[in-house]
């Protein structure tokens, strides 16, 4: 039973997107993966300006290597999260992801 109701469904299944051959479809994956990183350099500065403020708050002045640490650690923590939540989304919406399961 379970393998007819995959059957069906596989059935009803939209062509894969062309993927990062075409040149089109490429420059759109890619501009959106970098609208995605604008944001997330957003967000990173977001969280470490709040992160120094906070900071600041609870312990008074900051030192430079203080400020610098929290710049590398939670702005790369964030960047970082961005990166591969990106990446993701390149990979499944250039059909990446769909290729591995398909058996020609």
């Amino acid at each position: 039973m379970f393998a007819r109701q995959c059957e069906a469904m596989t059935d009803r299944l939209p062509d894969p997107p062309a993927g990062l051959d075409d040149p089109h479809y490429a420059a759109f994956a890619w501009a959106r993966f970098r609208a995605i990183m604008a944001w997330m350099v957003l967000a990173a500065a977001l969280c470490v300006a709040g992160v120094i403020a906070g900071m600041a708050h609870l312990q008074g002045p900051l030192h430079l290597v203080t400020m610098l640490a929290v710049i590398g650690g939670v702005g790369g923590s964030v960047m970082m999260a961005g990166l591969l939540m990106g990446l993701v989304f390149l990979s499944s919406g250039s059909g990446h992801d769909e290729d591995v399961t398909r058996i020609e």
